[in-house]
């Protein structure tokens, strides 16, 4: 089996784990800093703070916003539940809108019909390591006041016209153990704004500046030095890591044919956390999935169900929602394998399969 996703753990991961084990220093210490420190060169911030995964580090960049109660957030029905569960921690209320046919990502013509009195945040999803559209979304947020939270867990090293994800508001990301560069498990938190960087790390700590002494109301969201010591030696191979993932899609853009492939709009520069492909309309998504997994090729569906038609949300209400363009999506998408260890063996494999269906 070609599996869809494959951490890499080499000798320098292990070396580096063991080298903070004999430190005696295995809580959040200098191995961290120094994982915040590469982290604001990546993403070109100011500030990086770092958490215990990236579900952490978007509940606390709600949090240092002070989105709670009776607050609405817009955001995309297309992600993992992570994105939308992180708005009911803070007390707040997700509203939900269609998302883009061609990049899956949240779309910005339906965000201004969406705002009410209580908006105060966008958290929009830059979706399998695709940015989403920046510039619209900006002006939407500039034009009415509102905060821009980018869960850009699956998209470290993606840019939009040049710049960062995780530059353009807060950003949140992903080290999970197969996310483009890991720890195993981990998060970030990156911004510009010194309030905001202050507020994340007293939230993740307790609410403490001081030892013992608590300022505010705060959690246990440190990252461990045996985790940012992976991290470090995982994200000084970023440009290497992508650039396989970017070689691997070129690929399989350039031989299948029974399938609706992803394509890249100029000006963004995707990092291709998942390739995902759409069956066309006379194939039947989920036998397509069956006939890939026994022919050995490892597939996933990100996402089967759109968040607001998951259990808990349908039980407040939310299953009555019509957004078109997810309803299609979620029968359509396979993700095939494009992380960096892929042979071209793997690769002639994929395309040979799937353009059987």
């Amino acid at each position: 089996m070609i599996p869809i996703s494959k951490p890499y753990i080499g000798e320098a991961e292990k070396s580096a784990v063991l080298e903070v084990l004999d430190s005696g220093m295995l809580a959040q210490g200098p191995k961290t800093a120094k994982l915040e420190e590469k982290f604001t060169e990546v993403c070109n911030t100011k500030y990086a703070i770092a958490a215990t995964s990236g579900t952490a580090a978007l509940h606390v960049g709600l949090l240092a916003h002070g989105i709670g109660q009776g607050d609405e957030v817009i955001t995309t029905p297309f992600t993992f539940m992570a994105s939308v569960n992180s708005i009911f921690f803070v007390g707040a209320k997700p509203v939900f809108v269609d998302i883009d046919e061609k990049t899956f990502n949240i779309n910005p013509d339906e965000i201004e019909g969406a705002i009410t009195p209580r908006t105060k945040a966008i958290l929009l999803v830059h979706l399998y390591g695709y940015p989403c559209n920046m510039d619209q979304i900006t002006g939407i947020a500039e034009k009415h006041g509102l905060i821009i939270i980018e869960d850009a867990c699956q998209a470290i090293g993606a840019k939009y016209k040049g710049k960062p994800v995780g530059s353009f508001g807060t950003g949140c990301f992903s080290l999970y153990a197969t996310k483009n560069i890991m720890s195993g498990e981990g998060g970030m938190i990156t911004t510009s704004d010194e309030k905001i960087a202050q507020r994340c790390r007293m939230i993740r700590n307790h609410g403490m500046q001081r030892r013992y002494y608590h300022d505010m109301l705060g959690y246990n969201f440190r990252m461990s030095d045996l985790h940012a010591a992976i991290g470090l030696v995982q994200i000084d191979r970023l440009g290497e890591f992508t650039e396989a993932r970017r070689k691997n899609a070129t690929f399989l853009n350039a031989h299948l044919t029974s399938v609706i492939t992803p394509q890249v709009l100029p000006e963004y520069e995707h990092v291709w956390h998942q390739y995902t492909i759409r069956v066309k309309q006379d194939v039947d998504r989920d036998a397509a999935v069956n006939f890939l997994n026994q022919a050995g090729v490892g597939t996933g569906i990100f996402y089967p169900v759109p968040a607001y038609k998951q259990t808990h949300l349908v039980e407040m209400g939310y299953s009555n929602l019509n957004l078109p363009v997810t309803e299609r999506i979620v029968n359509d998408v396979i993700s095939l394998p494009v992380h960096p260890q892929l042979t071209r063996a793997d690769l002639q494999k994929i395309v040979e399969e799937v353009n059987k269906l």
